[in-house]
């Protein structure tokens, strides 16, 4: 364990407005026994805060077929487990990542695993995602369907029934495929009017045009 330092902000539980539950509190100078603020009531009084140690895990992040292998910074002691979310801080860009393999050793992955014991964590950006879709065309030839790739927020929502807009195009969402690491999902494929998948969790959507018999490029 080690010491805060001033300016840190740590989860406490604060006397005056939340004895039972922890708050926010801002260190004001570290020490044995620490001088704390409450971000709730402002409330100042001392604690002994310890955080735990951290070590640096490596972390492999994709997207849209690329890689970049960074380092963040985590409790040695914490367990992370497949499908997880968390922050990224890359040379290109800060980034929400979930966690979709974790090497234990050159020959082991694991679906869970203590910081301390992981060698090297996958993981796939869902804050901005790619989602391909296959577009059936409005009049049903089936040799002219095609495939594209849309780039839309990680929590934008893909609806069967539901009409969406790329572009000129005009699309009705026919069925869609969950990505296996995605979580609470009743099935793999969902292709029932009301059905709603994430485009992070999204693996492919089927869909079909509403403009017209001819193609244009996104």
């Amino acid at each position: 364990m080690s010491l805060p330092d001033a300016g840190e902000r740590v989860p406490l539980s604060c006397p005056s407005c939340s004895p039972d539950e922890p708050t926010v509190h801002e260190v004001l100078k570290p020490g044995g026994h620490s001088t704390v603020r409450c971000t709730e009531c402002g409330q100042v009084h001392k604690e002994k805060v310890e955080l735990p140690d951290e070590i640096d895990m490596n972390v492999v992040v994709s997207q849209d077929g690329s890689s970049v292998s960074t380092d963040v910074s985590a409790p040695a002691e914490a367990t992370i487990a497949l499908g997880e979310e968390f922050i990224v801080d890359t040379a290109e860009a800060i980034q929400l990542v979930r966690i979709t393999g974790i090497e234990v050793s050159a020959e082991e992955r694991a679906e869970e695993a203590m910081v301390k014991d992981t060698k090297t964590v996958w993981t796939r950006v869902v804050d901005n995602v790619g989602v391909n879709v296959t577009i059936h065309p409005k009049d049903g030839k089936r040799e002219e369907t095609r495939s594209v790739t849309v780039n839309v927020p990680g929590d934008y929502e893909f609806v069967v029934g539901e009409t969406e807009s790329f572009g000129d195009e005009e699309v009705e969402i026919e069925g869609l495929v969950v990505r296996s690491d995605a979580p609470e999902y009743r099935h793999g494929k969902l292709d029932h009017p009301g059905d709603m998948v994430y485009a992070k969790d999204a693996k492919r959507v089927y869909a079909r045009d509403q403009t017209s018999s001819a193609w244009s490029a996104w």
